[in-house]
């Protein structure tokens, strides 16, 4: 009965529905923990801003600090699945970190639930924060891995990658701060820029930048939208 239910394609369709259901709550939780901060938003706030009444939203989370989780389990996943996209590409070591540098900022710049990875990480109970700090430590190595596979193979200056690395991210992250949807670039334009200048100070030959271009596969790859298997597992753990 239990196997029959699950291929049932109505439950399909629910169960698609539902999940599309968080991540419009996601994306206005995430607007309004910008606008007001987290501490000053209430689930009102939130199921108002979501077109929903306050006993609706508890159908979908039991309260902001879920919502926080989700905003960065979520993004987390984007940054990998990119991260995991642009390792297996036969393509050089500068034009993988750049994928990478686009995907990322483009992530915590043009997602509410991006920005909103980056606010009061420590307001969530600690067995939620241990689990996004392994998920934040396997992306880091990853990132390193890269630019350790570019020093390997001459494309970039012998350097310690664990700080490369972290001076790269700690960029990317802080836009979230100083950046403005109404400013004079957009989020594609500062995610470029930053690539240059993040990449550049890693190449044996910067000269080489002016050389580095991203295929139509990469473009298509740092546009992509949420990766199915991210949707499929879209709930709080």
């Amino acid at each position: 009965m239990a196997n029959s239910q699950a291929k049932n394609p109505r439950n399909g369709h629910l169960r698609r529905r539902y999940l599309a259901r968080r991540l419009e709550i996601l994306r206005a939780a995430g607007k309004e923990f910008r606008v007001r901060g987290f501490a000053e938003t209430g689930m009102r706030d939130i199921a108002a801003a979501a077109a929903l009444s306050p006993a609706n939203l508890y159908n979908y989370f039991r309260g902001k600090h879920e919502i926080l989780f989700f905003c960065q389990d979520n993004s987390l996943d984007r940054m990998i699945s990119a991260l995991d996209k642009a390792r297996r590409m036969r393509t050089s070591a500068a034009t993988k970190l750049r994928m990478v540098i686009v995907s990322h900022l483009r992530c915590v710049l043009d997602e509410v639930e991006g920005s909103a990875a980056h606010l009061l990480t420590t307001a969530l109970p600690r067995r939620q924060q241990r689990y996004l700090v392994t998920k934040r430590d396997k992306y880091e190595e990853g990132v390193r891995n890269l630019i350790s596979a570019g020093m390997r193979s001459g494309e970039f200056v012998h350097c310690d990658p664990a700080l490369a690395v972290r001076a790269i991210l700690g960029g990317l992250n802080w836009s979230v701060q100083w950046f403005s949807p109404e400013g004079p670039l957009t989020a594609a334009e500062i995610a470029d820029r930053f690539a240059d200048y993040l990449i550049r100070g890693l190449l044996t030959k910067p000269d080489a930048l002016q050389r580095l271009s991203i295929d139509r596969e990469t473009r298509l790859s740092v546009r992509e939208t949420v990766p199915q298997e991210v949707k499929k597992r879209a709930s709080v753990r």
